[in-house]
């Protein structure tokens, strides 16, 4: 009970000053949780980061997509893709599949 009286003490002999501390701290709080806040502002700031680099990474994407078309309709191309990806071999070659540890 003390201690209500001694704050009640304080606020009522600067009353202005009281109510400059609660509006400023109410500010702050609101201009840190708001919606449109800091913390908001710095979730926004790091997703825009993570998806500007997986845009990046996408773009590179489709430009080896790209390339690949383009070289698809080679002939040697097709052979290639061939044998690394599906194992074919010609007539009298022998097939060795080497595989790593993983």
């Amino acid at each position: 009970m003390r201690i209500f009286h001694g704050l009640w003490d304080v606020i009522s002999s600067n009353p202005k000053k009281f109510l400059f501390l609660v509006v400023s701290a109410f500010m702050i709080i609101w201009f840190i949780f708001d919606d449109y806040g800091l913390l908001k502002r710095i979730r926004m700031e790091a997703e825009h980061r993570t998806l500007l680099e997986r845009h990046r990474e996408e773009q590179q994407r489709i430009i080896v997509n790209e390339q690949r078309i383009r070289n698809a309709f080679h002939k040697d191309s097709i052979e290639k893709a061939a044998r690394e990806r599906y194992n074919f071999r010609r007539e009298g070659e022998t097939l060795y599949i080497i595989r790593g540890k993983e």
